[in-house]
């Protein structure tokens, strides 16, 4: 087991962004839903504009800049490489704090908070309120690994 933390950045081939792009386009879209509510799945009317989204408008690159802006590393812990953001607050009395995305979820969901939590000054706030962020991608979401047995439940993820 490694315990080293190195430096990690994000940079997915334009090839596999064409890939998923292709793959939305060959969509089987399934016949539309027999009743008015989600009681038998994503509603048609509201899965094909997320593709489209996904497809024609969604930024991968702002994404993946944003991620590496902030600074993200990896870690082995307990066999299963765990990635994470650490972004440092520029005041010296800054508090840790630990962010954890739920399920399904990711880090992204952190994006508007960071500024404001790490640098409280440039957002209007006080030093005193500046946090230091580690913020950890949950093991087999995200950039984390895949853990390779069973038992990576709630419990065991938290004491991790």
């Amino acid at each position: 087991m490694s315990t080293a933390i190195k430096p990690f950045t994000l940079a997915v081939p334009e090839s596999e962004l064409d890939d998923l792009r292709k793959r939305i386009d060959l969509t089987r879209w399934i016949e539309e839903e027999t009743v008015d509510d989600w009681s038998q799945g994503v509603p048609l009317a509201k899965m094909k504009p997320l593709a489209n989204y996904w497809r024609n408008h969604y930024d991968w690159r702002r994404c993946e800049k944003v991620l590496n802006d902030f600074g993200q590393f990896t870690t082995e812990i307990d066999g299963v490489d765990i990635h994470f953001l650490h972004v440092r607050s520029p005041e010296p009395n800054a508090m840790p704090l630990l962010m954890t995305h739920g399920w399904p979820g990711s880090v992204v969901e952190f994006f508007k908070v960071i500024g404001p939590l790490v640098d409280p000054v440039a957002h209007g706030g006080k030093a005193e309120d500046a946090f230091h962020i580690i913020a950890p991608s949950l093991p087999g979401y995200g950039l984390s690994g895949k853990p390779k047995v069973t038992g990576w439940n709630v419990q065991k993820v938290s004491a991790t």
